[in-house]
């Protein structure tokens, strides 16, 4: 790409009523991540000097979601024209190339984006003049009810024409409109003067900007692009088909940089999600947001992850759980239905099996017993419970927080701790075991005596 300008504005108004929910249309998550801010951010990986998002009123929620993008309320909300001339007073001043995105399209890459921007300062036709417009089109499987860019004998864009509208040659065509255009920012607020609304909606439509443009002598363009890249959301059964698509791309992308997945399609993804080299993920895993997964990693079937960091060579699962704030240290091991919680547990550590650690931080080489539990809440405020290095914790074991437990201590199996334990120390607390010689042979005869006097008592 040149140097020249660049500024992206977010069409993202729409109230979706098709979704049937409370939260604004583009706030609906795609791989965790709104889908407005999946547009916003390949709009900001290309560098543009501003980001400017339209949204409706009332829509602070949005405007959160995109901070620190400046936003600017649709008031009339009368077409995507409309949506486009309300951001104009953020663009005062600038004549660089303006790219026009949605934010119910959250599979557009900023690949795609730059070749929009770039074909706006590339020269078309004979008179090699640089153009207007530039529209981006597709060539989905199905056509359909898509509005047909019909273009010229130089290639560039004559028109773009509606389904409706289009005679059937036009109707035969497979360039279809996928709505994201690049405008030239000097010419843009002549071209939006003259965007009418003599239609059935009496709604002013973006897409009339290439019959102006045209009409004032100026060239437009096409640049194709994939047709998933396009697709929008109306409805749960959309956004649900671009979560599927979305996952996907986020699994070869894990492939390629050097992750085995048993069976991708069902591993699912977190946008951010990043995964090291030699990392192994079995069956049925589901990544959420904030998860990090160095070298040499194993992550068996049936784990659960989000906010947490996982260091090289270490094993978790399966049916683990790990809860945000948590970091698994270097070669340790996670098992089977343990749960993690804002814990740090160091390189070498164990707790193989039905375990909860919550606010806690395990030394290295420590072992963590089957059942333990660290309880971190004491009905009004959560506590820490620090376990040293070398420490063995016996199964069953229930430590309670704020607790500290020095390096080398040993926790006898089924103890209740709650005060600290110092290096290299044994500590219990249970009752002391009492044998009682053949109790369980008087026992068996007296209740088989009471169950012979009730049944001579029915008879």
């Amino acid at each position: 790409m040149t140097d020249r300008r660049l500024a992206c504005v977010v069409l993202a108004a729409g109230k979706g009523t098709r979704m049937k929910s409370d939260l604004p249309k583009v706030l609906h998550p795609l791989a965790g991540v709104p889908m407005v801010r999946h547009v916003v951010d390949a709009a900001a990986s290309l560098g543009p000097e501003r980001i400017v998002v339209v949204v409706g009123p009332g829509m602070d929620s949005v405007a959160a979601a995109v901070a620190p993008h400046p936003t600017v309320v649709q008031q009339r909300q009368q077409g995507t024209a409309d949506a486009l001339a309300a951001a104009l007073p953020l663009l005062e001043g600038f004549d660089g190339d303006v790219l026009v995105l949605y934010g119910d399209t959250p599979l557009i890459r900023a690949e795609t984006l730059a070749r929009l921007a770039e074909a706006r300062r590339t020269p078309v036709g004979a008179a090699g003049t640089d153009p207007a417009v530039v529209v981006l089109g597709m060539r989905p499987d199905d056509p359909g009810a898509y509005g047909r860019l019909v273009l010229d004998a130089d290639g560039g864009l004559a028109r773009i024409v509606e389904y409706l509208d289009a005679t059937p040659e036009e109707r035969a065509l497979d360039l279809c409109n996928a709505g994201l255009m690049a405008l030239d920012g000097g010419r843009l607020r002549a071209i939006m003067e003259r965007i009418g609304n003599e239609n059935a909606k009496g709604e002013y439509y973006l897409t009339d900007a290439v019959a102006v443009a045209r009409a004032f002598g100026w060239t437009c363009a096409v640049v194709e692009g994939a047709t998933e890249e396009a697709l929008g959301v109306n409805s749960r059964a959309e956004l649900a088909a671009l979560e599927g698509l979305m996952q996907d791309r986020l699994r070869r992308a894990a492939m390629a940089a050097g992750a085995t997945l048993v069976d991708p399609a069902t591993v699912w993804f977190a946008a951010d999600t990043r995964l090291g080299r030699d990392v192994t993920v079995g069956q049925n895993v589901v990544f959420g947001p904030g998860v990090t997964v160095e070298d040499g990693v194993e992550i068996l079937p049936f784990c659960h992850l989000t906010g947490v960091t996982i260091r090289r060579g270490a094993i978790v699962g399966p049916f683990a759980r790990m809860r945000p704030g948590s970091e698994i240290g270097e070669g340790a091991h996670i098992g089977n239905f343990v749960e993690v919680k804002g814990s740090r547990v160091g390189p070498g550590a164990k707790a193989n099996h039905l375990a909860y650690l919550g606010d806690t931080d395990v030394g290295a080489k420590s072992n963590i017993g089957a059942g333990t539990i660290t309880c971190n809440y004491d009905g009004f405020l959560k506590h820490r419970t620090a376990i040293g290095a070398g420490v063995f914790v016996g199964s069953n074991s229930t430590l309670v927080a704020p607790l500290r437990i020095g390096d080398g201590a040993f926790i006898a199996g089924g103890s209740v701790i709650t005060t600290e334990v110092p290096a290299d120390a044994l500590a219990f607390g249970r009752t002391r075991q009492v044998v009682k010689e053949a109790w369980a042979v008087s026992y068996r005869a007296r209740k088989q005596a009471e169950k012979a006097a009730k049944e001579k008592a029915k008879g």
